[in-house]
């Protein structure tokens, strides 16, 4: 009885079909191979979405309204007890991710497309222009953001719309700086003297040139970019020239809370009133850092040594 045996073929290695893998299917690869921080960071910011998506159906009461009893303690009809007015804080710590959070996400999102757009145009067209925009971010740089952010909102009004503008153009000035320094290693390379010479447009080498080759360092310099916005909106609204009242938002909970600090020694839960938005932004805040360490490892092209 004769047995087939199992021999190495090259020619049946090359005519096998490759299987095309799906995104999904490398997106779920890419997530058994993080490290368990990235894993825990991913899904922090994925509770944090659902919560500020479902606001308005897992909050138990309405952003603005008022109870009778104001600094209620902790209880199962108000979870973590009222502010100073009778407002239910855990319903407008659920309010909070969507304002403080969305709002954020609005604001990187506009500093990129501001820095982005300048710093590619700079790289590319190194005359005037070049020097005309850095020398512009210079001195923005230059001043404090945080008192710069006080002063114009100050001028202009403390409404969404400015808060969004003003601290996107001040923080585009970092998104600026570094779209121009990966895009300058870029900009000399022959396939963009290629399409230089074939007479594309800088619209056409922005996107279809040096974009997808400095996206890397972008995306991870994003999710940095996001907690220093969401970080600066939550000081603003501590400050309280951020996000204004009746709108939920973190800061303005520490800052209308903090006074219950001083009664921490008579009820420990009141004590912690205040802390709660505060270990809201900075839970957030380490789990995006995890999740961008993570993605700028894979990015690196470096490995674990074993």
């Amino acid at each position: 009885m004769s047995q087939k045996q199992n021999t190495y073929s090259a020619v049946d290695e090359v005519g096998a079909v490759t299987e095309q893998r799906t995104f999904l299917k490398r997106i779920l690869i890419d997530l058994r191979k993080a490290p368990y921080t990235a894993r825990f960071g991913i899904l922090i910011i994925f509770i944090y979405i659902t919560v500020a998506l479902f606001a308005p159906i897992l909050s138990p009461y309405g952003e603005a309204e008022v109870f009778p009893e104001p600094y209620a303690a902790w209880s199962s009809t108000h979870v973590f007890g009222t502010d100073q007015i009778g407002r239910d804080i855990f319903s407008r710590m659920i309010y909070g991710a969507r304002n403080t959070v969305g709002i954020a996400v609005a604001t990187t999102v506009l500093a990129f497309l501001i820095g982005g757009v300048l710093g590619l145009a700079a790289a590319i067209n190194r005359s005037y222009l070049d020097q005309f925009l850095s020398r512009t971010v210079d001195v923005l740089m230059a001043i404090p953001s945080l008192i710069f952010a006080l002063v114009l909102l100050s001028i202009f009004g403390s409404t969404v719309t400015n808060l969004i503008l003003i601290i996107a153009v001040l923080d585009s000035t970092r998104v600026f700086r570094l779209t121009r320094a990966v895009s300058l290693n870029v900009v000399v390379m022959d396939y963009v003297e290629a399409a230089r010479l074939r007479g594309e447009g800088l619209g056409w080498i922005m996107r279809r040139e040096i974009l997808p080759n400095i996206l890397p360092p972008l995306i991870a310099e994003f999710g940095l970019r996001f907690c220093f916005v969401f970080l600066t909106i939550a000081a603003l609204s501590f400050l309280g020239v951020g996000i204004q009242p009746p709108t939920a938002d973190w800061g303005s909970m520490v800052r209308e809370n903090a006074s219950l600090i001083m009664f921490a020694q008579y009820d420990i839960k009141a004590g912690l009133t205040p802390l709660l938005p505060a270990a809201a932004i900075a839970l957030l805040t380490v789990a995006i850092n995890f999740v961008v360490d993570w993605f700028l490892h894979k990015t690196s092209g470096l490995r674990d040594e074993i």
